[in-house]
Parts: structure tokens; C-alpha cells; sequence
């Protein structure tokens, strides 16, 4: 398993999959470890995933400070990965909570990103999330799933702040596009593979400043996916579209069916349409 220190001295793992040119991967969550992102349904046929287990998470090392987890002091991670491949550029893919991070490095090492795709991201780094009533409008389209009134349920405790371990698992079918048996089996490995102690960090007091990262975005030359899911709360695709608006070069594209796991909704779109943007093919602007 290859690693490499980060600035504290904390070892960092990276697991390769596949083969080709590099695609640096930065997992959500927040603190989840990489191993949920798989081979971003098939992705790793066209590409060398590498993807990172962030500090205190999967297969790397637990930092002495917990303020270490902390969004913007890990961008020295990321960058330190960056160097350690000896890549002067690089392609980068993240996933949710993981669009904090890769906006966060973007906009302190600019000239190091050649592309950026956000799957499913947060902006919180620029100044956009999404809300309850976002959450709300997104359940509302699931309306005739078998399985509805009892995750209703369940989302309602959560918002109320009452929830138990069972309210957060009848809830999960929300976030997928379907909930079949890759979808569940892929859901029952979150509470094992994520930091709880460090999710609450990640994102404390101090995390984002979002006047000066979007100043320094702002003339950014580098071209980016915004790929929302057609059937995802966070951000729903109009809030992925005010994300695409602050970013010079973002194309965005909206996948029909899927929730906050595209890949596994419908593993071969979700494939070609990354491929086809990495590989340069149409211009930026928004498409559905």
C-alpha cells in the first residue's frame, strides 16, 4: 500500500486502481473512507484512480492534533500527494464533502489543477450548500417508492434533531437513485468506513473563507464538471448550477435517475461522461 507524510509527519495512505493516466480522487463523506468511491463504475478502465484516504480515515495514519482535520489545513495534503506522484498537474475528482477540499486546493494552487470534476459536491468553500427545504423538495420526488413513508419518517426525526441509528438507515434510500442491492450493501459500509470525530472538525469555525476563495477563483483558466444526480438533495441541480456559475470554465451536467451516488445509478453514463470531459470533448457551459 503506498504512502507518504504529510506536513505534520502523519502517514498518509493512497490506494491505485486501474491503469492509464492519473486521476487524483478525494473522497466525502465528510472523513469517509476512499474505499466507498470503488472504481467510480468502471472509470478505473480509462483511468488510474488514485485515491486518497484523507487523515484519520481508511488506511492512514490519526494526526496528533485533531484540528489537523480541519478542511483547509488538509489542502497541504493534497498537495503534498500531488508532489509525491512527481505530477506537475493533475486531474482531480471528489465526491460531497470532498468539493470543500478540491475548491479549497484549487484555489491556493490554481496552476496545479488541469481539470476538476465535482460529482455530487458541496461549495461551502465558495458560499453555496443546500438546506432542509432542499432535502425536503428532493424527497418529495420519491413519493411513489415503496419504501417512502417510513424513510419520510425517518428524515423528519433527523431534521428534528430526534433521530436514532435506525431513523439514519431507513433514510438512506433518499440518497440513492435506486435503492437495489448495490445500493444497500454500498450503504451499510458508511458507519465503518467514516471519522465521526473528524467529520465534526472538518467544517468547524475558520474552514472557509468563501469572499477570498471565489477572488481567487475567479479569473481561474481551468476547466471543470459540476455533475449533479437528477434525484440528489445536496446539492439539488439547481444549486449545482449556482456552483457552475462561479466557475469560469464549469460545464454543468445533470445525470437522469441518479442520487448522490452516480456511479452506482447508472455506472456507464456516469463513465462516459467523465471520460468525455477529460478527454476535452464539448465546450464548457451548461448541458443536461
Amino acid at each position: 500500500m503506498p504512502a507518504f507524510a504529510a506536513f505534520d509527519g502523519t502517514e498518509l495512505a493512497y490506494h491505485v486502481v486501474g491503469e492509464g493516466e492519473p486521476l487524483l480522487c478525494l473522497p466525502g463523506g465528510p472523513m469517509r473512507a476512499s474505499a466507498y468511491l470503488g472504481d467510480l463504475g468502471g472509470l478505473a478502465k480509462h483511468r488510474q484512480l488514485i485515491l486518497l484516504d484523507l487523515r484519520g480515515t481508511g488506511d492512514s495514519g490519526v494526526p496528533r492534533d485533531p484540528a489537523g482535520y480541519r478542511c483547509d489545513r488538509q489542502v497541504a495534503d493534497v498537495e503534498a500527494l500531488r508532489a509525491h506522484l512527481g505530477l506537475e498537474r493533475v486531474d482531480v475528482l471528489t465526491h460531497s464533502a470532498g468539493g470543500d477540499l478540491a475548491l479549497l486546493h484549487a484555489a491556493r494552487y490554481p496552476r496545479r489543477i488541469r481539470t476538476l470534476t465535482l460529482v455530487t459536491a458541496r461549495a461551502r468553500a465558495l458560499g453555496v450548500d443546500f438546506t432542509e427545504e432542499h432535502r425536503r423538495e428532493a424527497a418529495a420526488l420519491r413519493a411513489a417508492e415503496p419504501w417512502f413513508g417510513a424513510a419520510r419518517t425517518a428524515y423528519e426525526k433527523i431534521w428534528a434533531g430526534t433521530a436514532t441509528d435506525d431513523d439514519w438507515d431507513a433514510a438512506m434510500p433518499f440518497f440513492y437513485g435506486r435503492w437495489d442491492a448495490a445500493a444497500q450493501a454500498h450503504a451499510a459500509t458508511e458507519v465503518e468506513q467514516s471519522n465521526d470525530e473528524a467529520a465534526e472538525v472538518y467544517a468547524s469555525a475558520g474552514a472557509f473563507d468563501p469572499a477570498v476563495a471565489r477572488a481567487a477563483l475567479a479569473a481561474w483558466d481551468a476547466r471543470v464538471l459540476v455533475l449533479a444526480g437528477e434525484l440528489d438533495s445536496g446539492p439539488l441541480p439547481r444549486i449545482a448550477a449556482r456552483i457552475a456559475e462561479l466557475l469560469p470554465r464549469a460545464k454543468l451536467t445533470v445525470q437522469p435517475g441518479a442520487g448522490h451516488y452516480p456511479w452506482l445509478d447508472d455506472p456507464e453514463r456516469f463513465s462516459r461522461t467523465v471520460v468525455e470531459f477529460l478527454q476535452g470533448e464539448g465546450d464548457a457551459g451548461t448541458s443536461d
